[in-house]
């Protein structure tokens, strides 16, 4: 499901745009192949970060990545933290240093979370900077259920929202992983627990496959309702990005040749640019998803369709969407 061609995507290359501009890149994973995902570790990372644009800084995000064998269930997650944290420490000092972490814990455990959290800290070497609890499911069958196998209206049980208070206690954030019809729960979440700091991630998850197919209007509708309505949340900031995701349903990754950025721009620009009016440039961060967006795109491409999308911002516009918005959520610091 996340597996590239690396041969597929030579077939197009760009030249970087503005290639000065700082970037934090909020959002992006590790891990060792298996099954259908191919490896992806730190120095694929650097590869893709130094192929022309200056990312002077990266935040990683849970993926299951090398948890823990054995010890307590509700603990193995902060083997993941342990792994980053490593990776973090061989980054230093090269152009996109691992600067955040955000890892998984059970939001459900409520205030018994406080165990984990606290061994997440403890693994982080100082950057441990949130948790990312996946609650993304949908009654259609083709739609796969996140990592974390939620059940439906997951954050409204309250022994959830009780877990995110405890994060919220701590200054932790709490990344939000969902598809577009559950944004108004999200919401919900948000106004709760209006001391936590939410990052909605890939534009709210607007599906475009199985019964979602060939629906983009009515999905992109009812979307723009809903995010309306979460940014109304001030304690809500999101993501732009994912846009290269299969489930989003345009099927980029199925064409002869790789899209352009200017194809990316045709087919984002309008949700990306409206997301922007609604949050505001400093509740706003473009995000790479790699390597899970590899599958329709390369860096070089998706950062510049990105710097496209935002070609008539201002500089300090341009600063808070690409840099300094992620630099202040998740506390990087380079």
């Amino acid at each position: 499901m996340f597996a590239w061609s690396s041969d597929w995507l030579e077939q197009r290359t760009e030249v970087a745009l503005d290639p000065a501009l700082p970037i934090i890149d909020p959002h992006h994973h590790l891990w060792h192949g298996g099954g259908e995902r191919e490896q992806y570790l730190a120095g694929d990372l650097q590869a893709d970060t130094g192929a022309g644009h200056n990312v002077v800084g990266t935040v990683f995000i849970d993926c299951m990545w090398n948890y823990r064998t054995d010890g307590p269930e509700a603990l193995r997650p902060v083997g993941e933290t342990e792994t980053a944290a490593s990776a973090a420490v061989a980054s230093a000092g090269t152009g996109s240093q691992i600067g955040g972490i955000v890892s998984f814990a059970d939001m459900t455990l409520g205030d018994a979370v406080d165990e984990v959290l606290d061994a997440h800290v403890a693994a982080g070497n100082g950057l441990f900077r949130g948790i990312r609890h996946a609650t993304a499911l949908d009654a259609d069958p083709a739609v796969r259920r996140s990592h974390t196998r939620p059940t439906p209206l997951l954050m409204a049980e309250p022994s959830f929202r009780q877990g995110v208070r405890q994060l919220a206690a701590k200054g932790l954030t709490f990344d939000a992983w969902l598809y577009h019809p559950q944004i108004t729960e999200l919401t919900a979440l948000a106004n709760a627990v209006p001391e936590c700091t939410f990052v909605l991630d890939h534009l709210g998850g607007p599906l475009g496959i199985g019964g979602y197919a060939g629906r983009r209007n009515e999905t992109m509708d009812r979307w723009r309702i809903d995010i309306a309505e979460v940014a109304a949340c001030p304690n809500v900031v999101v993501k732009l990005g994912g846009i290269g995701m299969v489930i989003y349903g345009l099927a980029f990754e199925a064409q002869p040749d790789p899209p352009t950025s200017d194809d990316l721009v045709d087919a984002w620009g309008g949700p990306i640019q409206y997301a922007i009016e609604q949050f505001g440039v400093d509740r706003c961060m473009f995000e790479s998803n790699f390597p899970v967006d590899k599958v329709s795109c390369s860096y070089v491409t998706l950062w510049n369709s990105f710097k496209k999308m935002a070609a008539g911002a201002s500089d300090a516009e341009k600063a808070a969407l690409f840099h300094d918005t992620a630099a202040r959520v998740y506390d990087v610091r380079l």
